[in-house]
């Protein structure tokens, strides 16, 4: 609840409420406790509170039960006790619905959220990837000559294609990019496939959400809720991590620096965070936490659910001032340890050891410690969290599809866009230099056959002219016989004459002689 412009959200034995002040949100936040202490009603209570002052809440919902947010709270038994004990009806609670948008990146259960792989950047995405050094550096080569080619790199299909363009020509880039391995290439495109697994082909398209669609007001000035269906997503902790560090990361670019304001422009709940960061790497660990601390200078608050603090990252908890825990239990050697832990990181209080207080929290109840104005953490005290003015569990099917389509974000992002990017550009290159190779090869088999034919063409006329040089040397042969032997037939018919008998006298007589 707001009461004087302050988040009235406890109060303790004594009847003294306690506030946080707005004004101390981006110094960020912790709710921790073991199942059933009332962690959700707490984040319930912070995320109504913050929207009645006009602040827009993004929150994720791991178990489904903060859906009922958008509807009004029920009139139960327990509720009428509650508001009788805090005196809550005449501070104003009411119970009532506020504004909700819900969203899934998977698309079935909300709004789908997506973001573009160059609005990712090489940095973030390497980071997300795994990638050591030299590997960043020629992912950065890569979306470089993607830029310099207009590739527009949209999805990891794009990405995929850029990878192996560049590869396959890894020689006609080296003059102005610098040498390209094509086994480290292929390392980052191994990680890419293994990031479109881990759901990045769902998280990579159009139309891209544009962060300032959270930072929305109903039209009673109220700060729009909303709210991140992570039912499915918790299962995948790295598509997981990748969309908060996205969000953040492209938070403080877009933001204006700001400071301290009187009321954070934006907060962000991440409930079950220990789902989050388990089994995270290093390199994510580490961007979170650097993120973490800086976007506190654009006026965003950020608050980690969790069941204990030791589930929390040393770098990322000491960034949260102000703390809210519920019950711990203390089981095992390791569970006194934590209980140690999560005490020594509060304001001692004289009135009350903090580490037995801490395991003898009932239902409902919590230790806070608060930043004051001058953002000093205050003494630790025991107290009961107010009851939240919405509908506690969750909600059916229908009532979510019905919330659904009501938003007005339902129409721009709900179906898919695949422009023409990096991967129409390079399928078609390939098919248009495929299609001249493919011409060039027939051109060159026409020039082949034509030069064939000719050859056979010339070889059929030389055959030709030769046989018709001998049928004309026969003809002639035969003429020049016949008129040979015409001539000798006269010739002959001569000698059997005068001539012939003379001349064949004047022989004899010369035979004779000899």
């Amino acid at each position: 609840m707001v009461k004087e412009q302050k988040i009235w959200i406890a109060q303790n034995a004594e009847g003294k409420d306690y506030y946080m002040l707005p004004g101390m949100a981006n110094r960020h936040g912790l709710i921790a406790g073991a199942t059933g202490t009332g962690k959700t009603v707490t984040l319930k209570v912070l995320a109504e509170s913050f929207s009645a002052l006009g602040v827009p809440v993004f929150l994720s919902d791991v178990k489904g039960d903060l859906a009922g947010m958008c509807f009004p709270g029920e009139e139960t038994e327990d509720m009428k006790n509650r508001i009788e004990r805090f005196s809550l009806a005449e501070a104003g609670f009411a119970q009532k619905p506020y504004p909700t948008a819900f969203f899934d990146i998977y698309g079935k259960t909300g709004i789908p959220l997506r973001t573009t792989i160059s609005e990712m950047g090489p940095v973030l995405l390497a980071r997300i990837l795994g990638l050591n050094e030299l590997q960043t550096d020629l992912l950065t080569i890569a979306f470089k000559i993607a830029d310099d080619n207009n590739l527009l790199l949209v999805d990891t299909k794009d990405l995929k294609a850029v990878l192996n363009y560049i590869s396959e020509n890894n020689k006609d880039f080296a003059a102005a990019y610098g040498n390209i391995n094509k086994t480290s290439m292929s390392t980052i495109l191994r990680a890419v496939v293994a990031l479109e697994t881990a759901g990045g082909e769902i998280f990579f398209g159009e139309p891209a959400i544009n962060l300032f669609d959270f930072i929305a007001r109903d039209p009673n000035g109220r700060g729009m809720i909303n709210i991140l269906d992570s039912r499915s997503l918790i299962q995948n902790g790295t598509l997981y991590a990748i969309f908060l560090l996205y969000m953040l990361t492209e938070l403080f670019e877009i933001l204006p620096e700001a400071g301290d304001l009187p009321l954070p422009k934006l907060v962000f709940f991440f409930d079950e965070a220990h789902l989050l960061f388990k089994d995270m790497p290093r390199v994510l660990t580490d961007k979170i936490e650097q993120v973490v601390k800086l976007i506190r200078s654009k006026g965003v608050g950020i608050f980690f659910i969790t069941q204990n603090p030791r589930d929390i990252p040393d770098g990322v908890l000491s960034q949260l001032g102000n703390k809210i825990e519920h019950a711990l239990r203390a089981y095992t050697p390791a569970d006194q340890k934590a209980v140690k832990a999560a005490a020594q990181s509060f304001r001692e209080n004289p009135a009350f050891k903090t580490e037995e207080a801490i395991q003898a929290l009932g239902t409902g109840e919590a230790l806070v410690s608060f930043l004051d104005e001058e953002g000093v953490p205050c003494i630790c005290d025991r107290v009961n969290i107010l009851p939240p003015e919405s509908r506690m569990g969750s909600i059916s099917d229908a009532e979510r599809d019905q919330a659904v389509k009501s938003s007005f974000l339902y129409s721009k992002y709900m179906t898919p866009v695949d422009p023409d990017s990096a991967f129409e550009f390079l399928q078609r290159m390939g098919l248009e230099a495929a299609a001249a190779a493919e011409n060039a090869a027939l051109a060159a088999a026409n020039e082949k056959e034509l030069a064939k034919q000719k050859k056979q063409s010339d070889a059929a006329k030389k055959r030709a002219a030769k046989s018709v040089g001998n049928a004309v040397v026969g003809t002639v042969g035969r003429e020049v016989g016949k008129n040979i032997g015409k001539s000798f037939g006269s010739f002959g018919k001569t000698l059997g004459g005068n001539v012939g008998a003379s001349l064949g006298r004047g022989i004899l007589s010369t035979l004779f002689k000899i």
